[in-house]
Order: C-alpha cells, then structure tokens, then sequence
C-alpha cells in the first residue's frame, strides 16, 4: 500500500537501533527521506549507508547529535531546519527500586526522556503549522498507564508525553497536522534479545523457546507470549505519519499485545 510519503523528511530519535530504527527503515520503504540520529557519528553513519544501500532512490543523512544538549540542537535545527515527519522516540530506561532513585536521577530522567522531545517539537511543530502538514509522534511505553512499580522513574516520564502529546495537538486544530503518541509493551531490542539469551545460556533451546519460556514466568499477562519485534512499532508509526491517518489526533496508540487488562 503507498501510503503517500515519497519525499517527505523524517527525523527519528535514536535511530540507529532498536524502535527507532525500525521506524526509520519502515519509513524510507515508503520513500521517506530519514534524518538518522544518534550520539555516537559512526553508529549513525553505517545506519545511514545501511538504509541508502536498501533504499537508493531516498536520501538518508546523518544527524547525529545528543539531543539533551541544548547546544547540540540548535546545531541540529540549523542543519535541518525543517522536517514533515518527527518521532520523538530517544529515552532510557533502568529497573530501579523507588528508594535508590534520587532527585538527580529524576531529573536526568526528565531532561532526556521529556524535555529533549519538547525542545524538538517546540522547533518543528510552528514550521509544520505553517506548510500545513506535520506528524509528530511520541515513543511512550505501557508504563504510561499501568506502571509495574519497577522503575518510577521511568514510568513518570511516558505519562508526561501522552499528557504533552495531547496539549501539543490542540494546537494542531483545523490543520493537517497531527500529534500522537505510540505506546509499545515489551519489545525485541538487540538489548533484550542479549539479555534473555544470556538467561538461558546453558539450555539447549532454540532463542522462540528461550522466549517462550521468559514470558510465561515473567509476562504472563502478554496475551501474545511473545516479545513484540520492531517492526511492529515500525508499521504502526509508517501509517500514523501517512495522510490516512489524518483522524489520528492526540490519540495514545496502545501496541501492547495484550498488557494492559482494561478497555481504556
């Protein structure tokens, strides 16, 4: 299906793996042109030369750059200064008990996984306004609306960018322009997949097995019993950045696979 993206300008945040890669290469598929963004400038680039050797009619660029930094995103928005497509998908994360997160910790929580994707947006949300055509687009989790009580910290900041995202598309009244937020149960990164099969190292399984066997002991309520893959993520997004999801206005998107156990 086209989905009516060729040549449009994407930025997507931490992009050179997991989600955010995912999203990035779901979206050049459809001939979107992808700022790929990253801290480190060789990781970014082998994405960049990655997705420009898969897709050669699109043209990638590297925007690498640590999107905390104040500095580092003026330098961005003067390289780039517009951009129709923008997924705020760059955050961290940490299983932290209550008692060890201090008020630093807090607070770096919030400059990363909140005011970074404000300051983007704050940027891009005018100029889009203007041409009348924009998608931006929050990486959330299910932690946004059923914390597990296993990282505070982290939870606190995907409930702020649903709330963000909503106050966000009140300005986009009357234009074609939208503002969304995409909520992800537990997902297959190069991170989680090391993790489990670190679990099970000493088994003979297969890695499906290795899965399996985690997510019955530790996410029975996954009504999936599987890792949600990227790619996933990456097709949703793909159609809520397309002018078929024009409908789609500060709504929490929930990609869960069955986690959270109520109806809203």
């Amino acid at each position: 299906m086209d989905m009516g993206l060729n040549n449009k300008t994407a930025l997507v945040t931490g992009s050179t793996k997991g989600i955010g890669k995912a999203i990035a290469i779901e979206l050049a598929k459809e001939g979107v042109n992808v700022l790929i963004n990253g801290r480190n400038y060789e990781e970014v680039e082998q994405t960049v030369n990655e997705i420009k050797l898969k897709f050669p009619t699109t043209s990638p660029q590297n925007a690498a750059a640590d999107m905390v930094d104040k500095e580092q995103r003026k330098a961005l928005f003067e390289k780039y200064s517009e951009v129709d497509i923008l997924v705020n998908n760059m955050g961290m994360y940490e299983i932290m008990q209550y008692e060890e997160v201090d008020d630093e910790i807090w607070e770096k929580y919030f400059r990363t996984n909140v005011l970074a994707a404000n300051g983007l947006s704050k940027f891009y949300l005018p100029k889009m306004l203007r041409n009348d055509f924009g998608r931006i687009i929050f990486i959330a989790s299910e932690e946004a609306i059923m914390p597990s009580g296993q990282m505070p910290q982290y939870c606190m900041t995907k409930s702020m960018l649903l709330s963000l995202s909503k106050s966000l598309s009140k300005l986009t009244i009357g234009a074609e322009v939208t503002v969304n937020t995409i909520m992800p149960g537990p997902t297959l990164s190069e991170n989680v997949h090391q993790i489990i099969e670190g679990m099970y190292a000493n088994e003979d399984k297969t890695f499906l097995e290795k899965e399996k066997q985690f997510m019955a002991a530790n996410l029975p309520q996954s009504e999936i019993q599987r890792f949600i893959r990227p790619i996933e993520i990456g097709r949703i997004a793909t159609f809520l950045c397309s002018p078929y999801a024009s409908a789609f206005k500060g709504s929490p998107i929930r990609v869960d696979g069955g986690m959270v156990p109520t109806i809203f």
